[in-house]
């Protein structure tokens, strides 16, 4: 018989992983993309804290729309400027902004290492 898992079991998102070719462009591109340093840094893994979640870069691994690729969205506060500076660094828009509905509008580029990059405004979430 297969164990209960009690609802506290999952915390929520903590970590998104991307593969990428060059670790360390990888690295330099995404502390520059998002204003901060890693809090890991290492040959077989860089990490950056997000506001309590964690965007991992591992290298080597599978290409963008392969088994197993991950894909999230990432909270900015205003997306027109976050789309406008993720392009302005190599990034390439792929597809338009999006409103969904009730004020919430996401994007996706794509980074210079063939991963989509997914960003969403939505006024009506925050983290605890």
């Amino acid at each position: 018989m297969i164990g209960r898992m009690s609802a506290s079991a999952f915390l929520g998102l903590r970590t998104a992983q991307f593969h990428v070719g060059d670790l360390a462009a990888a690295r330099t591109w995404y502390a520059q993309a998002l204003g901060i340093e890693p809090y890991f840094d290492q040959p077989f893994y860089v990490g950056f804290n997000l506001g309590g979640f964690e965007l991992g870069l591992i290298p080597g691994g599978p290409a963008r729309g392969t088994a197993g690729t991950l894909f999230v969205y990432w909270g900015v506060e205003d997306i027109d400027a976050a789309h406008a500076r993720l392009v302005a660094i190599g990034a390439v828009a792929d597809g338009p902004i999006d409103d969904v509905g009730h004020g919430i509008r996401k994007a996706t580029v794509l980074d210079p290492f063939g991963n989509a990059l997914g960003i969403i405004e939505n006024p009506h979430f925050t983290a605890t």
